[in-house]
């Protein structure tokens, strides 16, 4: 029977369910059609529920036992009937329009409901053939569902089809217009959970709709699925008015189209015409835009459907409201063992779906069913943009030496680091114009990476103002992403990478903070890929963190904080790397390493202010190569053994180091000193723990076994304690670095005040060297003297000291 037309959406209705409500009426499904779609959706809910409980019995070919039942119930059914719904009705546009689509599940625990159709579509038997199209593989695939040594309840890097895990909710419609950028056919089709969508980095995903050219990009079709209840609580956008929310969504640039109800019959009809206007508008939309070769901020369509938590599933357990309410969000019948009610209930639930009528007696999908699905690579969960290192391509790079800086002579020439190396991107942006993006927010000029600009653009489609122009930088050609929120902007960039392009991001050090958890799950992601066969490498992800802690004199404390590399540091050895070239002709070298690479999350650190110049390029390309070395040029000990061992990580301590360097040789001639500069992090900890480590013996032949060693670090001293505390040396290794000690500072003085600066590691090496403890006293006087009057000198003239701004190495 075909259902009557949908009825308008209410203005004042938000919870009652029933015949379907929507926008867009219409019943375009014949009732063979619809017979067909709600038996293919009652196939999929059936798997979801299997996979969270089943262990024997997959077709409930006799009674079911406790013995059929998984021992620990562990899932989430709440919002899995809706995304399987969703799914369903997606592969009939797909078919219908003949798309190019994926699937972004934001909710959190969503898998059952997208496992389950990727499973009936063919793609996870062919992925994985051991979880085959029959009983026995239909029972392996229940049994891995959240169980040892199987699959989690998130659509994790396992998931064909997924490029989105939801394992922290917030990222989904982020990833989502990351990857149609330069995707001009591509729709992904976003399902936002309405629990999600009270997060921070979803709110502000929402405008990413701005940032898309009907021209070159794909679409994004966000769906907001609104069953009411996050874990245990309603949600704000469930409970407020519909012409609020309606408003709401007209406020942010998009068409909503809503679909309310829990009828399946009108509710198939519903979505079927409300997906068919919303797949016809991106369509035209498109055609304007490519026809008249105009790029306008068009008025995308947005669906918030609205079903029932739990749909389906059990009405009432114990007299509680399960079906409609938070209780469905996770398992809504345990206790089965012990509890014979729950059993028949369960049993009751699940043939409620007819498996008997979906799956033919050896469990494979009957063929009047196989048939809904798109076929080959139209299939969401077999399409290659959710596999994007099949579609990469390697970066067509300048070289790299190029840009560099002519060094003569260590230690001479000021330059800002970041400088250069704008240059060196504009030219990759130059030679890659469709599939390599510069993101940061709003900093990217603060950032000194300028150059870019010259081009491409930062994008901008939105309204133009007749003082925009005096910039120049904006339009809507422009490939440069620029946004004030951090978690937009990875999102884009992290859903561009995992769909086969290739991106850099440069923030602030002190901001970075605001997406560690973005990396945090991006680096599981990729270690989780580097186990998995069948996805292929992706670009890496490159951070330039910048604007760093050692120059923020009118900033303060507020932009002081270099602990990222902390965190960092807590990932896996096979996907993080973190480097701190100490000049230009380095930070080159880096980056063209990191653009090359794949599977990494590569953290770049170098501050963009003026800085000394080290190292030729051939030299630079030498040391990181290595990653760590000796700096012949600043020791003294060829052919002995150091008194000391001064080792540096980052820009500025190392410059301080080398001053402290050259004003202990002058104190103490007969002093030698070896002078070691870290440009890869990672060397310092043993191989056996990271593929870039040292071994013992290297690490010794460089650190010496008994001589002290002073570190003059970027960042927070305890981290190089982390990375070498089972060195042989370690005892004697003295590390300096921030300590949370400024304010609004010159340089020289926020180095004083953290001890490392040159006169404090001039004095530690005094207190460390035997010889020198005595011998030292009146150079350690000295060193204190200078050290006052620098301060002072900074208290008096707002500036540091002319002799120490202007320091040069003098050998």
């Amino acid at each position: 029977m075909v259902a009557t037309p949908s009825k308008a959406v209410s203005n004042t209705s938000i919870s009652a369910f029933g015949i379907a409500r929507s926008t867009v009426e219409g019943a375009p499904l014949s009732a063979e059609a619809l017979r067909k779609t709600h038996a293919y959706w009652q196939a999929a809910c059936y798997l979801a529920v299997g996979m969270i409980y089943l262990r024997h019995n997959p077709l409930l070919s006799e009674p079911l036992t406790t013995e059929h039942v998984k021992s620990r119930l562990l899932g989430h059914w709440g919002s899995s009937p809706g995304q399987a719904f969703i799914w369903v009705h997606l592969n009939r546009v797909i078919k219908k329009y003949d798309l190019d689509m994926i699937y972004l599940s934001g909710p959190g625990h969503g898998a059952p409901g997208v496992l389950a159709p990727v499973y009936l579509e063919g793609t996870y038997s062919e992925v994985y053939p051991d979880k085959s199209e029959d009983v026995e593989g239909m029972l392996k695939f229940f049994r891995q569902f959240s169980f040892p040594g199987g699959i989690g309840s998130h659509c994790t890097p396992e998931t064909p089809g997924s490029v989105h895990e939801g394992g922290e909710l917030g990222y989904s419609l982020s990833h989502g217009f990351g990857t149609v950028f330069d995707n001009p056919a591509l729709i992904s089709a976003v399902v936002v959970g309405d629990g999600e969508s009270e997060t921070g980095p979803l709110a502000t995903a929402w405008h990413s709709n701005k940032f898309l050219n009907p021209l070159r990009d794909g679409a994004v079709l966000p769906i907001l699925h609104l069953n009411g209840y996050k874990i245990n609580n309603p949600t704000i956008l469930s409970r407020i008015s519909h012409a609020d929310l309606e408003h709401l969504f007209l406020g942010y640039g998009y068409q909503p189209y809503f679909v309310e109800g829990s009828d399946p019959e009108s509710m198939h009809q519903a979505m079927a015409a409300t997906l068919d206007r919303c797949i016809e508008d991106i369509l035209s939309l498109r055609e304007q835009a490519r026809s008249s070769g105009e790029a306008k901020l068009p008025r995308y369509p947005m669906i918030v459907l609205r079903t029932p938590k739990g749909w389906t599933g059990p009405g009432d357990v114990d007299g509680h409201k399960v079906e409609g309410f938070w209780r469905s969000h996770q398992v809504p019948l345990s206790g089965m063992h012990k509890n014979p009610e729950h059993l028949k209930q369960l049993e009751t639930w699940l043939r409620s779906y007819h498996p008997e009528t979906a799956f033919d007696k050896s469990g494979k999908l009957v063929p009047e069913l196989k048939a809904l699905a798109p076929e080959g690579t139209r299939r969401m969960s077999a399409n290659p943009h959710a596999n994007g290192g099949l579609l990469r391509k390697d970066l067509r790079m300048p070289d790299f030496r190029q840009y560099g800086v002519d060094i003569p002579k260590p230690a001479q020439i000021e330059v800002e680091n970041t400088k250069p190396l704008g240059v060196f991107l504009r030219d990759v942006m130059r030679l890659n114009p469709t599939n390599f993006r510069v993101f940061g927010p709003d900093e990217n000029t603060s950032n000194k990476l300028q150059a870019i600009y010259e081009v491409s653009k930062k994008f901008w489609i939105a309204e133009y103002l007749p003082e925009d122009a005096d910039g120049g930088e904006l339009s809507p050609d422009g490939r440069v992403m620029e946004m004030l929120s951090e978690h937009t902007l990875e999102g884009w960039l992290e859903g561009y990478l995992l769909t086969g392009r290739h991106g850099f991001f440069s923030t602030y050090e002190s901001f970075v903070h605001v997406i560690d958890s973005m990396f945090n799950q991006h680096a599981k992601w990729l270690e989780i890929c580097n186990h998995i066969a069948w996805r292929a490498d992706v670009a890496s992800l490159n951070w330039l963190i910048t604007s760093t802690v050692w120059r923020q004199d009118h900033n303060g404390f507020t932009h002081q904080d270099p602990g990222f590399l902390d965190l960092a540091l807590n990932k896996s050895p096979d996907v993080v790397r973190i480097y701190l070239p100490p000049d230009v002709n380095s930070l080159l070298s880096v980056t063209d390493h990191c653009l090359k690479s794949k599977n990494y999350i590569n953290i770049i650190v170098s501050d963009k202010q003026l800085h000394l110049q080290f190292l030729s390029m051939d030299a630079a390309i030498e040391h990181c190569t290595k990653g760590i070395g000796i700096w012949g040029w600043a020791s003294n000990d060829q052919g002995e053994e150091p008194d000391v061992v001064l080792a540096t990580a980052g820009d500025i301590p190392t410059l301080e180091a080398l001053a402290a360097n050259v004003m202990l040789r002058e104190e103490f001639p007969d002093l030698k000193i070896r002078f070691i500069n870290v440009v890869d992090l990672f060397k310092l900890q043993p191989h056996t723990e990271h593929p870039h480590g040292l071994s013992d013996r290297d690490f010794d032949s460089l650190f010496t076994i008994d001589k002290p060693i002073i570190f003059n670090f970027h960042a927070y001293p305890w981290l190089i304690h982390r990375l070498t505390y089972r060195r042989t040396n370690h005892d004697n290794l003295h590390v300096r670095g921030y300590k949370e000690k400024g304010n609004i500072n010159t340089p020289l003085e926020l180095a004083i005040n953290n001890q490392i600066d040159r006169f404090s590691i001039a004095m530690d090496v005094i207190d460390r060297v035997p010889k020198l403890k005595v011998a030292g006293a009146h150079a350690k006087e000295k060193f204190k003297n200078e050290q006052i009057s620098c301060r002072n000198y900074a208290y008096e003239y707002g500036e540091d000291r002319p002799d120490t701004l202007n320091w040069k190495w003098p050998y």
